[in-house]
């Protein structure tokens, strides 16, 4: 009996040091919690009528990342089933951080003028590692179209290391029209010809030669008229090969996750495949060609994505989201 009683006390107190101590927090309608990669899933057991996108909304996650986590989960879901659904946000709102200073950026004339000058006297900037054109522009508040003009290149032209790039004449100090080029002196007109001296008039009348004109004249006023041919014009293009037509879009684009090579490759929509394209990445202005190897599947999750490059072209291209604005170059 004894025995017993302090079987009972030793139960009663592991039971209130497991209830008081510290557990995984879970919403109510979860049956547990589990880990893959670092990552959080909730393991949620499906009711009847319940859907992917009533389970969104009751998690507060996109649908994507739901059907992500399940393996491609589509279609209706099966009563009993377990859904594996993403954690994005916490039980417990967290103490707000304390903000950062936010150093305020020198004006744009002051980076200028604090930029060496050439022989010439232009302000020029020396191309660091990671710069574009499209960044050194938006650094010294100017243009990509503005730079290219001074330096004479394209506005698509890629920098690189060490390279000078000139960001405003000598005349302003900002960026300034370049400095005249001088017009090539024009062609001198050619001399006029000397006239060709009439012949003299024959004293004489040729009277056969009268009659014989007069003939002419009433034969051909009696032939009837002949229409002249028109001038053949410029023939315009007949067939779709002659016309060349280059393809510009912009949307999302996502890496292929199932990719493993080294190379800049892409699925596309209509591309067809072989196709080389540019993409550009619009947050910072980086580039790369890649080459179309195939359809991009009509699937959910490539309903809403432009363009799936292969991881080697990601990197290209410098950006930490999964999901980035592009624009695309090509010619079909």
């Amino acid at each position: 009996m004894l025995r017993f009683s302090f079987l009972t006390v030793a139960l009663v107190f592991s039971g209130l040091s497991a209830w008081a101590g510290p557990g995984l927090v879970a919403p109510p309608d979860s049956i547990g919690v589990e880990y893959r990669n670092n990552k959080m899933l909730i393991r949620h057991r499906v009711t009847p009528g319940e859907t992917l996108y009533g389970l969104a909304r009751r998690y507060k996650v996109p649908v994507e990342n739901i059907v992500e986590a399940n393996s491609g989960q589509k279609g209706q879901l099966v009563t009993g089933q377990i859904v594996l659904v993403p954690r994005e946000r916490v039980v417990l709102t967290p103490a707000p951080a304390p903000r950062k200073p936010v150093a305020v950026a020198a004006p744009a004339s002051a980076l200028v003028r604090a930029l060496p000058t050439d022989a010439n006297g232009n302000r020029v900037y020396k191309v660091g590692a990671g710069m574009t054109l499209y960044g050194i522009a938006r650094r010294f508040q100017t243009t990509p179209a503005e730079l290219a003009r001074l330096n004479g290149f394209a506005t698509t032209y890629n920098v690189r290391v060490g390279e000078q790039v000139i960001i405003a004449g000598p005349a302003t100090g900002a960026a300034g029209p370049p400095a005249p080029v001088a017009a090539a002196p024009r062609p001198a007109a050619p001399a006029p010809r000397p006239a060709t001296p009439a012949p003299a008039a024959r004293p004489e009348r040729d009277e056969a030669a009268e009659r014989a004109a007069r003939d002419k004249a009433r034969d051909e006023a009696a032939a009837p008229a002949v229409t002249p041919e028109p001038e053949e014009k410029e023939r315009a293009p007949t067939r779709a090969s002659e016309i060349v037509r280059r393809v510009s879009e912009s949307g999302l684009a996502m890496a292929i996750p199932t990719d493993a090579s080294d190379k800049y490759l892409a699925l596309h929509k209509t591309a067809p495949v072989g196709t080389i394209m540019e993409v550009r990445n619009i947050m910072n202005g980086m580039a790369v060609y890649v080459r179309v190897i195939g359809k991009l599947p009509d699937t959910g999750e490539n309903t809403n994505i432009l363009v799936r490059l292969s991881k080697r072209a990601v990197q290209r291209l410098a950006t930490p989201d999964q999901r980035f604005r592009v624009e695309t170059n090509y010619v079909p």
